[in-house]
Formats: C-alpha cells, sequence, structure tokens
C-alpha cells in the first residue's frame, strides 16, 4: 500500500512544482523517484535506474538499444521549431485571416485544432496553440480558456479515429478481438458529444467579447500556409506502405522536417533570418519533458501502484459499471497515456466482464473512452503539457471546465452503451 501513497505524494508533489513554475521534466523525474522509494518493498532498489534507463534508452529485456523517447523528443523539438517559425514568419496571421473569411463568430477557435487533431501525433497541440492564441486574443478570451478549447478540439476525434494507437490495441485479438470500425461505430454518441461540449464551452467563452467585423469577401490565399503542418500526415499515410520501426514517431520527424524546408520557400524569408528563428526555437526543455514523462510511467508501471488501485476501487461496494469506468479513468489520468491506461486498465477490469450485464463490444467502449477522459484531464498528457507551456499557464488552471466536460461525455457515452448493449 506504501507505493500507492507514493504515487498520491508524487502526484502532489509534481503539481505543486508545476505550480511554481518549476521545470516539468524535473519535476516528473522526482515524482518518479519518490513512487520508486515508496515502492522498494515491491522491489529491488536497482530496479529504480534500471527502469530509467529503460524508459529513456535502453531495453534490458531485449538488451538493445531503443530510441524511442530519443526520437519522440527530436520530434517535439522539431514541432515546436515549425511553430514557432509560423508564428515569426508570419504564415499563422495570414492562415488565420484566410480560415476567417471561412469560418464566423469565433468557430475557428475550434476548427484550427480540429484539423491539426486529424494528426495522430503525441504533443500535436503544440501546432495549433500559436494561432489559438492569436484568434483568442481577439475575442479577449483568457490563456486557460484558450488552453481548454485548443485540447479539447484536437482531441474531438479520439473516440472514432481507426488508426489510433489506443483504439488499434484495444481492439487486438490480446484484448476485445472485436472489429475495430464497429468500435469506431458505437463511439459515435461520444464523438458527437465531444463536438457539442467544444461548443458549448466556445460560445461561453465569447459571448461577451468585442463583435468581430464580418468578412464578406472570401480570401484562400493564406490557405497555402496549411501545407506545413498538414504535410507530415501524408509522410504518415506514405510510408505505411514500407516496412519501418516505429513508423509512426519516425514518418512525422521526416514530416515535420520537410514542413519546415517547405515553409522556407513558401514565406519567401531571407535565410539568414530563419535560421535565426531555428535556432532561438530550439526547446530544450520540452526534450527533457518527454524523458521526464516516460520516466514516470515506467516507474509507476513496475511498482505495483496499478494492480493496488484496481483493487482498491474493485472492493468497493461500487456498482461493477462504475468499477469498469472508475479504473481505465484513473490510470488515464495517472499516466497521461491514453495507449498505457488502455493496456493497463483492460487486464484489471476483465474479472468484471461477466457480472457487468454488458456485451463486451459495450464494455470495449466504456474503457476506451474512459481511459480517454482520464487522459484528457492528467498533468502530465503532453498535449495539456505543451499548450499550456506555451500559453504560460497549467493543466490545473483548466480543471473548472474540464471536469464537467469529461463527465459530461462519460455520462452520454455510458448512458448510450447501457441502453443498447445490455444483456
Amino acid at each position: 500500500m506504501l507505493n500507492l501513497v507514493g504515487v498520491v505524494l508524487a502526484f502532489a508533489v509534481i503539481i505543486f512544482l508545476i505550480r511554481k513554475k518549476f521545470n516539468f521534466g524535473l519535476s516528473l523525474i522526482i515524482g518518479s523517484l519518490i513512487v520508486g522509494v515508496f515502492s522498494l518493498w515491491e522491489i529491488e532498489p536497482i530496479e529504480i535506474p534500471k527502469a530509467m534507463i529503460e524508459a529513456s534508452f535502453y531495453s534490458f529485456k531485449n538488451e538493445q538499444i531503443m530510441t524511442y523517447t530519443i526520437e519522440l523528443a527530436i520530434l517535439m523539438i522539431f514541432i515546436f521549431i515549425l511553430a514557432k517559425l509560423m508564428q515569426e514568419t508570419g504564415a499563422i496571421t495570414k492562415l488565420i485571416n484566410s480560415l476567417r473569411t471561412i469560418f464566423s463568430k469565433g468557430g475557428i477557435l475550434g476548427v484550427i485544432p480540429a484539423v491539426y487533431g486529424l494528426m495522430p501525433v503525441p504533443g500535436g497541440a503544440l501546432f495549433s496553440v500559436p494561432m489559438v492564441n492569436e484568434e483568442g486574443d481577439k475575442y479577449q478570451i483568457n490563456n486557460n480558456q484558450k488552453n481548454f478549447l485548443n485540447v479539447w478540439f484536437r482531441h474531438i476525434w479520439f473516440p472514432i479515429y481507426p488508426i489510433s494507437s489506443a483504439m488499434i490495441l484495444i481492439c487486438s485479438d490480446k484484448f476485445s478481438d472485436i472489429n475495430i470500425y464497429l468500435l469506431v461505430l458505437i463511439n459515435i454518441p461520444a464523438f458527437i458529444a465531444s463536438i457539442m461540449i467544444g461548443i458549448f464551452y466556445l460560445k461561453k467563452f465569447i459571448k461577451k467579447s468585442p463583435r468581430q467585423e464580418t468578412v464578406s469577401k472570401k480570401d484562400y490565399s493564406g490557405l497555402i500556409y496549411l501545407l506545413p503542418p498538414v504535410l507530415p500526415l501524408a509522410f504518415y499515410g506514405f510510408l505505411q506502405f514500407f516496412d519501418v520501426p516505429n513508423i509512426q514517431i519516425r514518418s512525422f520527424i521526416i514530416g515535420v522536417f520537410f514542413s519546415i524546408i517547405l515553409l522556407y520557400f513558401i514565406t519567401k524569408t531571407t535565410i539568414h533570418d530563419y535560421i535565426g528563428i531555428v535556432k532561438k526555437s530550439v526547446a530544450w526543455k520540452l526534450a527533457l519533458a518527454i524523458f521526464g514523462i516516460m520516466i514516470f510511467r515506467e516507474i509507476f508501471s513496475i511498482s505495483g501502484a496499478p494492480d493496488i488501485i484496481a483493487n482498491v476501487i474493485g472492493a468497493m461496494p461500487f456498482p461493477t459499471i462504475l468499477i469498469i469506468i472508475t479504473v481505465p479513468l484513473v490510470l488515464g489520468l495517472l499516466t497521461g497515456y491514453n495507449l498505457g491506461a488502455v493496456a493497463l486498465s483492460y487486464p484489471l477490469v476483465e474479472p468484471f466482464f461477466q457480472t457487468s450485464g454488458i456485451s463486451i463490444i459495450g464494455i470495449t467502449s466504456i474503457i476506451f473512452v474512459s481511459s480517454l477522459a482520464g487522459y484528457l484531464i492528467s498533468p502530465i498528457h503532453l498535449c495539456n503539457v505543451l499548450s499550456s507551456d506555451y500559453l504560460k499557464t497549467d493543466t490545473t488552471r483548466m480543471y473548472k471546465m474540464y471536469i464537467p466536460a469529461v463527465l459530461a461525455l462519460l455520462l452520454i457515452q455510458t448512458f448510450f452503451i447501457i441502453l443498447l448493449f445490455s444483456k
């Protein structure tokens, strides 16, 4: 039980340090060490540094160098460089001016992150946040509201996105063994609910904002600046035909690299100025944040805390359906990782399937949407981290918006599942 105490204490320390503007990556590493120390009755002391190495660059099980975390850190740096280039060269302003003539009444604040949400890349909220920030200023909404809209609308596709790694995993033969497009169909209520919840908050935020001038003449010239952020998606689709290890991350690294080059030719900025922007945009603290997240997840996983969390919740006098909802929700919150939450929670709640009175497709949907809800509001969710960092705020300041939003999402999808998929 001490390891569970360690997890609670670690999150308290992490959130405290984040609120004090301490480096996020270092905050997570400190939290990881707290979890590890409190788990020493469950694991050997040597397991702590081994887990840190395992999460960073080397697999002791496979006895080989693992580059996933390093590549993810490189990708985040590249994305940040592209985002800053889009801002500094004026590309964002021109793109927004064109989009504004198409989407009126603040709709662009939802459209921008939703468009970039089609790119299934960790931390992709960093693409859209500069534009949401600039457009949000025109409606005089605060940074916490910008942050919420950016992260929420980016993830509206997740319930129905078949190339999501979490959805692929939960539908695989090692888990529910159902057709992935069947899950997409069943998750449509959650998808519609996500859109409606986002629109509700968007209208609420801009209700008292200054009235914007209606642009009668359509201007499509700035839409060319959609090419750099969308190009990586084309690389992702193309490279799927090749047997490339770690294809998702590597395809986006290649794609974003070429996007940085493409933007140079589109904006016609001088090479001297362009390189200057690139140099000052290299954000090493983002790389440290990636390592911190991976280290925390690894130590949390080996600590034994996930099993205790499931056992504690399972021992409570809760209805079975509430247990099936709560476990993936809590693990999504603690890991900040939709795929990890699904992988950890599914086997933990599987013993409750028979007494739930719900078919396997319904249970699969509940687990997926619950883990997504927890992941959305997690303070270590990479999109929350990067979007918050850019806007100089933090995830915890969005909870007064986040908590009602995810509760509404869960209630709508759960009601739908119970109504149609009860045995």
